[in-house]
Order: C-alpha cells, then structure tokens, then sequence
C-alpha cells in the first residue's frame, strides 16, 4: 500500500515487485511462483484509515478470492499484521497471520534475520570474518524490517548510522545509541555495508559514484534502478548481495507455514 503518481507506476512497480518475488522464491528453492499485490494510493494521500481503511482491504481481498489461490498475499509495505486480519474476511488465501489464527504471524523479524546473515556473509567475503563487532553499518529505513535489524546489528557490534523519512523512527536510533541522519546522507555514508531497507531503486547511476562502502545487503526489494546499475558496483568493487536472497527470509518463513 504506497502512493504513486498515476496508474502506469502502479503497474510498473507490481511488475517489478512480482518479478523480485519469483526470483527470490526461485533462489530459496521454495514451492512457489511469484506475485505481488499492490494497493495504490493517489499521491500526496495520507493512508486511509477507520472504515476507509477497512473498505480498501476489503476491497483488495476479494480481489485475491478472485484468483481463486493463484495468488497468496501477505504483509509488506504500507501494511500491517491486523490489515491481514481484516483481508482475511474476503479471503483465505492470505498467509503471515497470527498464531492464533493458525499462521505464523509478521514476517518482518524473519526477513529481517534473513539481511542479518547476508550482511555476515558480505563481511565474511570482504574482511574474511562474519563477526559484526566494530563493523560500521548504515541502516536507509526503520520500518518493521529494518528496525528489527537495526536492533540485531547493534547486538552483535556494529556501530549504525540510521535513518527514515519517519522521523517518529528517531527514538529507536536513539535507543541503540546510532548516529541518525537523513536517508539520502545514509546511503553515501562513510561506512563498511549500506543495508537499503526502505523503497527500491535507490542505486543508480548518481548514487553509486558516491557510494562510500565496500558491501552493500539490505532487505529493500529492487535495489538497482537498472540491470547496468550491478557491472557499475562491481567496477567500484563493491558487493553486493542481491537482493531478492538478503529479503528472502520472510517468504521463506510464509512456505513453511503453507506446509501440509
């Protein structure tokens, strides 16, 4: 559920999306396709809420009744644990609710455990340790994965550098002791790894030449504007773990809940 200017970045953003979950599924060796729904709000909207917010989802789910179980949907950006909840009147083909309701609930701490180990494995291939001690770290996106994240890295040692377009997100900075900043000053920080957890695309061929890390792994899905964006990081020697295998933790998590 995001805003977007008109029909056509709706369209092409679920295309996008889709195609990032059928890689994903693909790499993690999983039963499933790929598909993405996306809910479109006009720009400049605040998100609906109340009994606008109930229509919409309610709207959107007998949409995916309609598919008739081609598509499963579960929460991503713009939507919530409870949202799936309401969804789930329209239909039952929605996956990540609660236990109670015979899911395994969020998928966001599994997504965000899955970016954990691919920011140790990118320190394993860069500096030849997994250990996160010391390592400094830029966090672009304090959402439900990101801010999960954000909170493992501090666990484990790194120093972070944090920031969100919400600046409500600041309290968690402050709580883990992070430097916070803005999101565009975040990416071209002075630091080890960039984990970009917020929107797609933000490398591309302005933000790379000013790209001061040696790895990059977050669980934003579509990291690079364009194919050509990946041969411009590797030039630059800087790895990059894709993304659709740094975010697959919480699709990996929904697959064993469709276990029989």
């Amino acid at each position: 559920m995001w805003t977007y200017g008109d029909s056509r970045e709706v369209v092409r953003d679920a295309l996008r999306l889709s195609r990032a979950m059928t890689f994903k599924s693909a790499v993690a060796g999983l039963p499933l396709g790929g598909g993405k729904g996306v809910i479109m709000l006009p720009a400049g909207s605040a998100p609906p809420a109340g009994d606008d917010r109930r229509d919409v989802l309610l709207d959107f789910g007998e949409t995916v009744d309609a598919l008739g179980g081609a598509y499963l949907t579960a929460e991503d950006v713009g939507t919530s644990e409870s949202d799936m909840l309401q969804i789930a009147e329209a239909t039952r083909h929605v996956s990540g609710l609660g236990t109670d309701r015979g899911g395994s609930g969020d998928p966001s701490p599994w997504t965000a455990l899955g970016v954990e180990a691919a920011i140790q494995v990118a320190c394993e291939r860069v500096w030849g340790t997994t250990s996160l001690a010391g390592r400094s770290v830029a966090v672009v996106g304090l959402g439900s994965v990101g801010g999960v994240l954000a909170q493992l890295l501090a666990e484990g040692g790194a120093q972070l550098v944090v920031a969100d377009i919400d600046e409500r997100r600041r309290a968690l900075a402050d709580e883990l002791g992070a430097r916070w900043t803005d999101p565009a000053a975040a990416l071209t920080a002075d630091v080890d790894v960039v984990a970009p957890c917020a929107l797609g695309g933000v490398l591309d061929a302005e933000t790379v030449p000013r790209l001061r890390c040696r790895a990059i792994a977050g669980a934003a899905n579509n990291q690079l504007a364009a194919e050509a964006v990946g041969e411009q990081l590797s030039e630059r020697s800087i790895l990059w773990i894709p993304d659709f295998v740094a975010n697959a933790g919480g699709i990996i998590n929904i697959a064993v809940e469709l276990e029989p």
